[in-house]
């Protein structure tokens, strides 16, 4: 291990906890990467346990990767934006959670994908992973839409996506809807016979589930599929919609990013697209910057 790590000086942790994983970056006091790691689903909606599991598996990850030992895990300052602590209930149990940190500042997933993306400046971001949402923040007006979870929101998403795949598949299997090569994807992806193998595989589907056959959508509407074209265009529909109200307030930047994003894109209107620009960083390293920027506000107050 070298003098620097060895140091006692601060480490900071960003942590990026979405509805299918969580990331984890480990940064020095001077900004270089020391290590990152990668788990499961961080969102208390999915329960408590495995968030908090998710986040100290990916955390323990990046101290693997940084050369540095479990019991250093206390001296890092971490900042956490994770999906679901936008609802009252799931910020206070994560609030009260005994973690293992030097300190823990918490945020939104949303917050920390639209500080890293514009590097804290002003800006909008549209997430379209498992879940979608958008935010945008111009001279601290602040506009968030979206993030109310999956089936009743999230729409455009990828587990709406797969979701809305299963339907039309049932119905087609059924011969109440047409005919679609959606169905021969699904069937193939999952080696099932018939709808009720696939019902039999779906029975206790979270959205993570949901979301990971969300790009057969795409391959087919690729192919001309006529469902998946009006699944696709539908999606886009409601991620144009978020984008529209985010726009309305001029934000300097508006990036995508999640799984999702680099699929969709190419369907929204060209007045969007052509307003898009890449992610300056990536959602842990804003975690970083927020764990930062939070940690010198409460220096300076305590030395008031």
């Amino acid at each position: 291990m070298n003098a620097m790590l060895k140091a006692d000086t601060p480490l900071y942790l960003g942590i990026d906890g979405g509805g299918s994983k969580c990331r984890a970056v480990i940064v020095s006091s001077d900004q270089q990467i020391l290590g990152e790691g990668l788990s499961g689903p961080a969102n208390p909606l999915r329960g408590m346990k495995v968030a908090t599991d998710s986040i100290l598996s990916a955390t323990q990850q990046a101290l693997s990767c940084a050369g540095l030992a479990f019991n250093d895990m206390s001296r890092l300052v971490a900042g956490a934006g994770l999906a679901g602590v936008n609802v009252p209930q799931y910020f206070q149990l994560f609030s009260d959670w005994q973690h293992p940190f030097k300190t823990l500042h918490l945020t939104s997933d949303l917050h920390i994908a639209c500080m890293g993306a514009h590097q804290g400046g002003d800006g909008a971001v549209i997430i379209v992973g498992t879940g979608s949402c958008g935010l945008a923040d111009v001279n601290g007006q602040l506009i968030e839409l979206g993030g109310h979870g999956f089936p009743y929101g999230d729409n455009g998403s990828g587990a709406w996506f797969g979701m809305q795949l299963l339907h039309k598949v049932l119905l087609s299997l059924d011969k109440l809807a047409p005919q679609t090569m959606l169905a021969d994807l699904l069937l193939q992806e999952l080696a099932a016979a018939n709808a009720m193998e696939l019902v039999a595989h779906f029975m206790h589907a979270t959205p993570t589930t949901y979301a990971k056959f969300a790009p057969l959508v795409f391959v087919a509407a690729e192919a001309g599929d006529e469902t998946a074209l009006q699944l696709v265009q539908q999606g886009a529909g409601f991620i144009a919609d978020i984008a529209n109200r985010l726009l309305s307030i001029q934000p300097p930047r508006l990036s995508f990013i999640g799984g999702l994003a680099h699929k969709l894109l190419p369907y929204l209107p060209a007045q969007i697209q052509q307003q898009v620009t890449p992610a300056l960083q990536t959602p842990e390293l804003g975690a970083v910057w927020y764990a930062r920027s939070r940690n010198q506000t409460q220096s300076i107050a305590m030395s008031l």
